[in-house]
C-alpha cells in the first residue's frame, strides 16, 4: 500500500521523510515531525495517524523508538494491521511490520536512517531503497537524497498497485519547514520532484529565508 523513507542528516542534522503509495493523500495519512523532536511513519492495511502523533507525543518526553514500540505492543490491539517507524532527533530508529498487512511487507532500519513497506511490487523495494540511501553523494540536500529514495523504490516495484500520491517533509531549525503534497496524480513522483524543484528555487524560495524558524523565531525579514 505505502513505501516511506525517514532520515537524518549527522551533517547539518536535517530531518526529512518521504512516502508513496497507490492510494491518495499519502502525505495527510504518513509522515509527522517535530524539528525539535524528530518523525514518524503511520502506514499499512489500517493507517493510524493517531499513532503517528503519538510516536512524537513519546519521543519528545524522552522515551526511545525502541521502547516507544513496546508500549504501543502492549496497548494497540490492531498493531498487526498497521506499519509504524519512528526517527528521532538524535538519531535512533525502530519499526514494526504488522504481520496482517498485504505482502510483501518489509523494513529496514538503522542509526539516521528508517524505511518501510507494504504491498510492494516486489521484494527489491526496500533493498534498493537502502543501497542507494547508503551509497548517495552526501553533499546532495537531504531532501533530493530522499527523493532519489522514492525514485529508487519505485523502479524496483514500488506499490504493486501503482502509485498516486507522494509527499515530502524536511525540517531544519534554522529554516522553515517544507511540506509538500501531491495528493492525486498519475506520476506522483515525478510531480512532487517538480514541486520540489520550484519551492526550492525563486522568489518563493527567497521569501522564505525571512520566515520564522526554530532558532530564530521572531525573524520577519
Amino acid at each position: 500500500m505505502t513505501y516511506s523513507v525517514l532520515a537524518r542528516d549527522p551533517q547539518t542534522g536535517t530531518l526529512g521523510g518521504v512516502a508513496t503509495t497507490g492510494s491518495y493523500c499519502v502525505g495527510g495519512w504518513v509522515l509527522r515531525g517535530d524539528v525539535k523532536i524528530g518523525m514518524s511513519a503511520s502506514q499499512g492495511a489500517s493507517a493510524s495517524t493517531i499513532l503517528g502523533d503519538q510516536m512524537i507525543a513519546q519521543m519528545n518526553i524522552g522515551e526511545n523508538p525502541k521502547s516507544i514500540i513496546q508500549t504501543i505492543q502492549e496497548k494497540d490491539q490492531g498493531l498487526e494491521h498497521r506499519q509504524i517507524s519512528m526517527l528521532s532527533i538524535e538519531g535512533q530508529t525502530a519499526v514494526y511490520s504488522g504481520k496482517s498487512n498485504e505482502s510483501i511487507v518489509d523494513d529496514f532500519h538503522e542509526e539516521n536512517f528508517v524505511t518501510s513497506g507494504n504491498m510492494l511490487g516486489s521484494d527489491q523495494v526496500i533493498s534498493c531503497i537502502k543501497d542507494y540511501y547508503r551509497g548517495a553523494d552526501t553533499n546532495l540536500a537531504l531532501a533530493e537524497r530522499l527523493l532519489e529514495c522514492l525514485k529508487q523504490g519505485a523502479q524496483a516495484g514500488g506499490d504493486k498497485r501503482g502509485l498516486l500520491s507522494a509527499a515530502m517533509l524536511i525540517l531544519h531549525p534554522d529554516h522553515a519547514p517544507l511540506t509538500l503534497r501531491i495528493d492525486h496524480h498519475e506520476d506522483p513522483i515525478t510531480q512532487l520532484d517538480l514541486l520540489y524543484q520550484r519551492v526550492t528555487s525563486g522568489d518563493y524560495y527567497e521569501w522564505t529565508k525571512t520566515v520564522p524558524t526554530r532558532n530564530n523565531p521572531y525573524r520577519y525579514k
